[in-house]
């Protein structure tokens, strides 16, 4: 007698849907803490750059960098056009 070896079944259409329903949810689990890591670094380095600006446009950096999708935004924008808000002179803003 022949043995017969039973395959599974493909997947149905609905286990399909909860599969990538799972993934998605997973995927927006890791994705949330995203911009909160952001503003916990833009906060980190806040004295630095409001010490190298000055201080209305090193508030001004921060607090744009702090708004989670304008900062992405403004960070995007200056890797192409350079900084939008110029530094002081570099010598009165670096520690002897």
């Amino acid at each position: 007698m022949a043995s017969t070896v039973s395959r599974p079944a493909p997947p149905s259409n609905v286990t399909r849907r909860l599969a990538r329903a799972g993934g998605w949810k997973l995927a927006k689990r890791l994705i949330k803490p995203i911009p909160v890591v952001g503003t916990a670094v833009s906060l980190g380095l806040a004295g630095y750059e409001i010490r190298k600006k000055g201080l209305k446009n090193g508030l001004v950096h921060v607090g744009l960098d702090v708004i989670p999708i304008v900062g992405t935004v403004k960070n995007v924008v200056e890797m192409f056009t350079g900084d939008l808000l110029p530094d002081k002179d570099e010598k009165t803003w670096r520690r002897p």
